[in-house]
């Protein structure tokens, strides 16, 4: 995940079990002959459920002081979430992935997005191929914008710690825009979910009455003269990609407004009153919210965020195979978009709640090594408990890497292709 570096997290008592011949009866582990009495044998709760894991008592049944047993329910409850989230980037990637790869000609099934994905990379060269070196390719993309619903995190928040009042928080967006519904005047950019008018910049496509700079098709002039094609310069009339300038048509994509005004879409920035369903493109803080909670809540919440789609525009001039062509350019068209959600839209966010949850985790264990304390098999039977969550949290983060590695890797084949043969053209 870029140049974040993901920590290993360790295993202080793992091999306490490891080592023994009998194991702890714990979610269904052989019971222990002689321990009838000893915390948590026989009463694991399902590490699997977060409601079960809040609701048990770990400081009762493993003799925990009241700070490791947050801790620890904490880290349990963070780790499950993040195995959550893993398997929601998973499942969206290997159907977006597979969907591209199967309309650029890839037959078969596929177990996961990593081999999704190397398929359609394989089946982007493929086709690539037939369209020819010396083809000229010219992406153009409107990027997604992710955000978290302020007011998700504010229940979420109020839900996982008893210490904020009232059972709500208030929440703040820190490092990122703050978007949602404007209904009245919108400063800053609206981003179109559908094509509309625009009382500003026109950045992606215009339908009429268009004039700027315009990277795919100008329909009309110019520079003053009669064009349907390429324009560097003043393009004059219609815009299918690229756009950036005065729309008098409607606009597909994103517009910057010159002042306060309507947005008849997802307005960032700032609103003259208040936004309704609020989200945040940074981080999401409630200032009392304990550590362990904020990234319980951010992994949680990181699978329900609301993303604006990207508007993706290819155009391929100069292709030695017309039908080649055309089927590339419609299959990126309909499949990047979903992929750019991955690799650009909640890139830098996944790598953060990643790296939050990571150190949770490491709190988490502290308090089972604590639990030695206990006694040894005290010590033994919170381990064979918790295992199942800690070993699932570092899959999680080795398969988000992956996922966001491989989202990238496709995004860049595609946007750093200025030819068919890989060449910029």
């Amino acid at each position: 995940m870029g140049s974040t570096v993901m920590r290993t997290l360790s295993w202080p008592v793992l091999g306490l079990v490891l080592a023994s011949p009998m194991l702890i009866d714990c979610g269904g582990l052989p019971a222990i002959p002689g321990a009838k009495g000893i915390p948590g044998v026989s009463n694991c709760p399902d590490v699997a459920n977060v409601e079960a894991v809040a609701n048990f008592d770990w400081a009762k049944e493993f003799k925990l002081d009241a700070q490791a047993a947050g801790k620890l329910k904490g880290g349990i409850t963070a780790a499950i979430n993040l195995q959550d989230l893993a398997a929601q980037i998973d499942g969206d990637l290997k159907l977006a992935c597979g969907n591209l790869a199967k309309d650029l000609g890839a037959t078969g099934d596929f177990a996961d997005a990593k081999s999704a994905c190397q398929a359609a990379v394989q089946a982007m060269g493929d086709v690539k191929g037939k369209i020819g070196g010396k083809a000229k390719l010219a992406l153009d993309v409107t990027p997604p914008k992710c955000g978290i619903s302020l007011d998700a995190m504010a229940d979420c928040a109020g839900s996982c710690d008893a210490s904020l009042s009232g059972g709500k928080a208030e929440v703040k967006c820190e490092g990122g825009e703050l978007s949602g519904t404007c209904e009245a005047q919108c400063q800053g950019s609206c981003q179109l979910d559908a094509a509309a008018s625009c009382g500003g910049t026109c950045q992606g496509s215009c339908d009429a009455k268009f004039k700027g700079t315009c990277t795919g098709t100008c329909d009309g002039k110019c520079n003053g003269k009669k064009v349907n094609g390429e324009c560097k310069g003043t393009c004059e009339g219609t815009c299918d990609a690229g756009a950036s300038g005065d729309c008098g048509g409607k606009c597909a994509g994103s517009c910057e407004l010159k002042a306060g005004g309507s947005c008849e879409g997802t307005c960032s920035g700032s609103c003259s009153v208040a936004m309704k369903e609020p989200t945040c493109s940074g981080e999401v803080k409630a200032p009392e919210m304990s550590a362990e909670c904020k990234a319980s809540c951010d992994a949680k919440l990181s699978g329900n965020a609301t993303c604006s789609p990207a508007h993706v525009k290819l155009r391929i001039d100069g292709a030695a195979d017309a039908e080649a062509a055309a089927r590339y350019k419609a299959a990126i068209e309909k499949n990047l978009p979903a992929i750019l959600k991955v690799a650009v839209g909640m890139k830098d966010h996944i790598v953060g709640v990643t790296a939050s949850v990571t150190g949770v985790v490491d709190g988490a264990q502290a308090a089972v090594k604590g639990a030695a304390s206990a006694g040894p098999l005290a010590a033994a039977a919170l381990t064979a408990c918790v295992a199942a969550p800690f070993t699932g949290a570092l899959d999680a983060v080795a398969s988000i890497k992956a996922n966001v590695d491989v989202s990238v890797e496709i995004n860049a084949s595609v946007s750093a292709s200025g030819s068919a043969s890989g060449q910029a053209g």
